[in-house]
């Protein structure tokens, strides 16, 4: 079982998502669902809901990048660790993703507010589970991964 726990310091977000902690919370019902792999163990992560100063100092502070960024990952274990983690933990807490309100809010003229920010956490918690986009091929197993947990969300 998939939980994720919300934080929202910034109040903007709840002028498009009434309660945040609620909407994620559905869609991570019907990710847990369709998704049983995970069902006996009890994954956690965080999920912070920020702007764009809280975010750029995080970026800037963790990965030494002076700006504003749409959605910063910190995975918890690496992908092999996070598979022996899932053999012997019940209980494993894989990570914390950011997300910033002005970049889903800028990108939101391709796609509606949610469509978007569901893109990026879904993004984000693939990094958690491990995946990245360095290669080529990386970046196509993980984008397999996302469009999956999205048609689970649908």
């Amino acid at each position: 079982m998939i939980k994720i726990n919300v934080i929202s310091n910034n109040k903007v977000w709840h002028q498009h998502l009434k309660n945040p902690e609620r909407y994620i919370e559905d869609k991570i019902i019907k990710i847990n669902r369709k998704c049983k792999k995970y069902k006996k163990k009890k994954i956690y992560c965080t999920l912070l809901l920020s702007g764009a100063s809280e975010i750029k100092k995080l970026n800037k502070k963790f990965r030494r990048i002076n700006k504003s960024t749409d959605i910063l990952s910190f995975p918890s274990y690496e992908k092999n660790d996070f598979k022996k983690k899932l053999k012997t933990e019940k209980e494993i807490y894989i990570g914390d993703i950011i997300i910033n309100f002005n970049k889903v809010i800028l990108k939101k003229s391709k796609l509606n507010f949610l469509d978007e920010f569901n893109k990026l956490w879904i993004h984000g918690l693939t990094h958690l589970f491990g995946y990245d986009h360095k290669k080529n091929k990386d970046f196509k197993v993980m984008m397999q991964f996302e469009k999956k947990l999205l048609s689970f969300i649908k």
